[in-house]
C-alpha cells in the first residue's frame, strides 16, 4: 500500500495527536519537525535551516548526513541484518567492534557487554557490580553511591541513582540502597562550607562509607563530567582521590560515560582525561554518533572473571551485539580517527570557550563559563555577587534563541549548554556564540527579556 506524503501541517497535527514526547506537556502545541541534516546543520519540514549546537542529544560526534555510515549500514543489512548474541552465538561485526573498543579503552578494561543505549547500560552496570560481589561471597554489598545532580537514565536502577527529585516523584518506590553525595561543583563554593571542594567531598565520601558500612557497598556510579547537572567539571584531583578511597574499601567504580566518551572531551574516554581507570565504563551515544541505537560497557578483567564463571552473567537484551549497529559504530569510530576529531574537539572546544568568554563574559547574568573539549556550559545568575540562580521563565531561553536565530542550544540546571558535533567549524562556533549573545544581552536579573 502506497503512502501519501503528509503536508507540514498534517505532520504537526499528527504529532500532537499521536506522539508522547519526553518532558513535553500536552499544553505545548509548538512542533519543530526535522526532515534533513548535514554536518552541523538541520532542516525542518518548512525548509528553515538550523545550526545544531547540541549535537542532537550530545551524541552527533561526526555530524549529520554522513553517507559512508549509511553505506556501512546498508552493506551489513544486505549481508546479515540480525541474529541473537545469546549463549554461544555471535557475529563478526560485534567481535570486531569489541576488539576495537578494548584497544582504545584504558588498560585493564578488556571485556565488552553490548546494550541498546545508555539507560540499559547503567542498569547492566549496577547489576554487574552487585553480581560481582555476590559471586565473590559478599552478598551484603548491595548499596550504590551516587551524587546529587547526577543523571543515569530512565531505568529503575539508573533512575534511582539519578540525583534529581523530578525523576523520582510519581515513580516510587525507587530502588533501595542508593545514597546520594554532594556533587563536585566548584563554582557553588557554599556547598563546601569554606573548605577545598575535593577535601570536603572526600571527607563526605569517607563518612558515608563508614555510616553504611564498607562491607555493604557494591559500587559508586558517577558521570566524569555531570551533563544534565550543567556540565559540572570536577577539580583535577577529584576522581583520582575518589578511586583511592573506593579501592581501599573494596568498592567498585562505575563511570557513566554515556555523554563523555568517544571524543567529546578530546580523548576517547573522560577516564583518560582525568587519569583514572574505573572498573566499568558505561557508553552509548557517540559510539555511533546517533546513527543507530547502541551502547557498550567496558568491563574490567577482574569483574568479567566473576561474570563469566559458572553459568555466566544472567542478563541479556534482544539486541545485544546487533550486527548493523556494530557495523555503524566501526565506521563512526574510523571517521573519528581518520579525521583527527579527538584533537579537533580540543581545539574547537578551546575556541568556543574563548568566544564565550569574549562575547558573554561581561554580561551581568553570566556567572561562570566552563568546558572540557566540546562540552561547554554558561551558568546563568540573577546576581554575580550572590550567585543566585537566574529564574528560568517561559519562554525558555533556548526556545527564544532557536526562534530568533536558528541556533539550537539546551538548558540544564540554570545553565545553557553546548555539545556540538566535533566537526564544527570556526565560523559555526562564532555563529552559535553570537546567537547566544543576541538573546542573553537582553535578559534581566528577574529572568525576563527586554524588547
Amino acid at each position: 500500500m502506497s503512502r501519501t506524503p503528509m503536508t507540514p501541517d498534517q505532520l504537526r497535527d499528527a504529532d500532537r495527536a499521536r506522539i508522547i514526547h519526553p518532558y513535553l506537556p500536552g499544553s505545548v502545541t509548538e512542533r519543530v519537525v526535522m526532515t534533513g541534516g548535514s554536518g552541523c546543520r538541520l532542516t525542518d519540514v518548512d525548509g528553515r535551516k538550523y545550526l545544531d549546537a547540541t549535537g542532537g542529544l550530545w551524541l552527533a560526534q561526526i555530524g549529520h548526513g554522513r553517507e559512508e555510515v549509511a553505506r556501512a549500514a546498508y552493506e551489513q543489512m544486505a549481508k546479515l541484518e540480525y541474529f541473537t548474541s545469546f549463549w554461544e552465538f555471535s557475529n563478526d561485526r560485534a567481535i570486531e567492534l569489541a576488539t576495537k573498543l578494548t584497544a582504545i579503552a584504558p588498560e585493564g578494561l578488556g571485556h565488552v557487554y553490548f546494550t541498546s543505549g545508555g539507560s540499559e547500560g547503567n542498569e547492566a552496570a549496577i547489576k554487574m557490580a552487585r553480581y560481582y560481589h555476590h559471586r565473590r561471597g559478599d552478598a551484603n554489598r548491595t548499596w550504590i553511591l551516587a551524587r546529587d545532580k547526577a543523571y543515569h537514565g530512565i531505568g529503575y536502577g539508573g533512575g534511582s541513582a539519578t540525583g534529581f527529585p523530578v525523576y523520582h516523584e510519581g515513580f516510587a518506590p525507587m530502588m533501595p540502597h542508593v545514597s546520594h553525595l554532594t556533587p563536585p561543583w566548584p563554582y557553588r563554593s557554599e556547598l563546601y562550607h569554606g573548605q577545598d571542594p575535593t577535601d570536603f567531598l572526600i571527607a563526605e565520601l569517607e563518612q558515608r562509607i563508614a555510616e553504611i558500612g564498607p562491607g555493604n557497598i557494591a559500587a559508586m556510579i558517577g558521570e566524569p563530567i555531570m551533563g544534565v547537572g550543567g556540565m559540572l567539571v570536577p577539580p583535577a584531583d577529584y576522581w583520582p582521590r575518589v578511586r583511592e578511597v573506593l579501592d581501599r574499601h573494596g568498592i567498585l567504580l562505575i563511570l557513566d560515560e554515556v555523554v563523555t566518551a568517544y571524543g567529546r572531551v578530546g580523548k576517547w574516554f573522560a577516564a583518560q582525561h582525568f587519569g583514572v581507570t574505573p572498573d566499568i565504563i558505561v557508553t552509548a551515544k557517540g559510539i555511533t554518533s546517533g546513527y543507530i541505537p547502541l551502547g557498550a560497557l567496558l568491563v574490567g578483567d577482574h569483574v568479567a572473571e566473576q561474570l563469566l564463571a559458572d553459568f555466566g552473567f544472567p542478563m541479556g537484551y534482544t539486541y545485544n551485539g546487533h550486527p548493523v549497529a556494530a557495523a555503524v559504530a566501526l565506521e563512526n569510530l574510523d571517521i573519528i580517527e581518520r579525521e583527527g576529531l579527538l584533537a579537533r574537539a580540543t581545539e574547537t572546544g578551546a575556541l568556543l570557550h574563548r568566544e564565550l568568554q569574549a562575547q558573554l563574559g561581561d554580561l551581568p547574568v553570566v556567572g561562570e563559563i566552563r568546558s572540557v573539549g566540546m562540552m561547554l556550559a554558561v551558568e546563568l545568575v540573577a546576581d554575580r555577587a550572590t550567585r543566585e540562580p537566574l529564574p528560568m521563565l517561559q519562554p525558555l531561553l533556548p526556545d527564544v534563541i532557536r526562534r530568533e536565530t536558528g541556533v539550537i542550544v539546551r538548558d540544564c540546571a540554570h545553565s545553557l549548554v553546548l555539545s556540538p558535533a566535533l566537526i564544527m567549524t570556526e565560523g559555526e562556533a562564532k555563529e552559535a556564540v553570537a546567537a547566544m549573545r543576541q538573546v542573553l544581552e537582553r535578559v534581566q536579573p528577574n529572568g525576563e527579556l527586554r524588547d
